[in-house]
């Protein structure tokens, strides 16, 4: 088997910040689906690979990676700028979603809880693609992340987003 170059980002999940809350507003559970506003994307890359299996030990650094595909996966990398006081609007995806922010902060809030995650320039946030959730960038200086998504193979590169109703959270109120 030839040697493939396989972009994986630091898994490094952020608890929540300790700062004074900001001010809210309840977004009710509706049919209706939370507009994105200031977030713009940017398609870097993106190829179908027909992995099966992949397993790697590197015993000098005692570390190792097992990755599974029936029949293949999708490897798609995105980079997407948020402007200050922007969100992505509530969403999902079809696969795991590995977040890079390059640049400023974006809070994630995953449903069903509304769990705040902070994640900080230099940090990193997974999404295991199971339940929605929304970025935004709660600053007043812009943000950007590099993310790399995983799906099936073949898929249409606008199927790697699916638009969901809100999850009945409490978030601050963006300027």
């Amino acid at each position: 088997m030839s040697r493939m170059p396989i972009l994986l980002l630091p898994l490094c999940v952020i608890a929540c910040s300790d700062e004074p809350a900001a001010p809210t507003v309840s977004l009710p559970l509706t049919p209706e689906f939370t507009v994105g506003s200031g977030v713009t994307g940017e398609r870097l890359a993106q190829a179908t690979f027909a992995i099966r299996k992949l397993k790697r030990i590197n015993k000098e650094y005692d570390w190792q990676v097992e990755l599974k595909a029936k029949p293949a996966l999708d490897i798609a990398v995105r980079r997407f700028t948020y402007a200050a006081g922007s969100q992505t609007g509530w969403h999902m995806h079809p696969g795991p979603v590995f977040i890079q922010v390059v640049s400023g902060t974006v809070i994630f809030y995953e449903a069903p809880d509304c769990k705040r995650i902070e994640v900080r320039a230099g940090e990193s946030y997974l999404d295991l693609g199971e339940h929605a959730h929304i970025g935004r960038n709660e600053t007043g200086e812009p943000a950007q992340d590099v993310t790399v998504l995983f799906g099936p193979p073949g898929i249409n590169p606008d199927d790697l987003r699916e638009d969901v109703s809100p999850a009945p959270c409490e978030l601050p109120v963006l300027d």
